[in-house]
């Protein structure tokens, strides 16, 4: 993993930040402008690791793309969303882990400073794409359990509020990047891609920023969705046993079966159980991430004293 020393300044502290890969500068703060060799190994493992992760995100993210495209014109709204999802994840694959990729081959950044602007604006607005199209599919089926005539009367075009809601949402809270990041030089005939920060709160602003834009709130709508889901469904359940227990007795059919509480199909609930995969993935995925993103911008000095034991 790359790691470098740079001055810190009096009213800025500049940092190679490849948010959401955020690579502190925790060692060999003495040298104001020492660059650091890299393990050679570790660099081999990451390459392959990444180059695995690109190669399966966007074939998998492609071939699902297609299969959805030649149906678009008889997608349910799930397949909508699912649509929009694959692509969003195909800005992460290429605009997130290939740049990363390509900047671990290279062992610095190579292009212009409108390349840098452009690669960090697009690497979180596939993160915000991805986590807010899994929101709005989670709460369109929420409608769908708990609402069925307001979902009932929602039109299966291939952009909807809802989608156009996350996409452009995603686009405004991106733009922090083009200003925060800059193609900088870091020592003599040597530029990376940096974020410069106002010391000391500047990082840790734009660090808890980004795990409450894109985990914590996202986080909690998804759990209470799926809380309010679960217990509509387990109602279903419980009632659908109560009539046919009554209706076995009587020999007749109550009036209250057909109560709307009673219509959940069981192509609803495998759509719900989907979801219901989808975001614990999610959450399981991205939290450790975001746990030693927190820790390593409030408490550092815990981990530079953890890496120093290592040695």
């Amino acid at each position: 993993m790359k790691n470098f020393s740079v001055p810190l300044q009096a009213n800025e502290y500049q940092t190679e930040s490849l948010f959401p890969q955020l690579i502190l500068n925790l060692t060999n703060k003495s040298d104001p402008v020492g660059r650091q060799e890299r393990d050679e190994q570790l660099a081999q493992l990451e390459i392959a690791v990444l180059g695995v992760i690109f190669m399966t995100a966007s074939v998998g993210n492609f071939i699902l793309i297609l299969v959805l495209w030649r149906r678009r014109k008889k997608l349910s709204r799930m397949y909508v969303f699912m649509l929009h999802l694959s692509i969003a994840d195909l800005v992460v694959a290429f605009f997130q882990v290939l740049p990363q990729l390509i900047w671990d081959i290279t062992d610095i950044f190579i292009g212009p400073d409108a390349l840098c602007r452009t690669i960090k604006y697009l690497q979180l607005l596939g993160m915000f794409a991805s986590t807010y199209m899994i929101v709005v599919m989670t709460v369109d089926r929420y409608q769908a359990v708990c609402y069925p005539m307001v979902t009932f009367q929602k039109k299966r075009a291939l952009w909807n509020a809802a989608i156009c809601t996350s996409w452009s949402i995603s686009l405004l809270f991106s733009l922090p990047q083009v200003f925060i990041f800059s193609k900088t030089e870091i020592s003599p005939d040597i530029f990376e891609c940096w974020g410069e920060f106002i010391q000391p709160w500047g990082l840790k602003a734009y660090v808890t920023w980004i795990f409450v834009a894109i985990f914590f709130i996202p986080t909690a709508i998804l759990t209470i969705c799926q809380v309010k889901i679960c217990k509509i469904i387990l109602m279903n359940v419980h009632v659908k046993k109560r009539n046919e227990f009554e209706a076995i007795n009587q020999k007749q059919v109550l009036p209250f079966q057909a109560s709307s509480i009673n219509c959940i199909s069981k192509a609803m609930i495998k759509t719900v159980k989907m979801t219901v995969v989808t975001v614990i993935a999610y959450v399981l995925c991205w939290a450790p991430f975001f746990i030693v993103q927190l820790w390593s911008v409030w408490y550092p000095s815990g981990i530079t004293e953890d890496a120093s034991l290592l040695q």
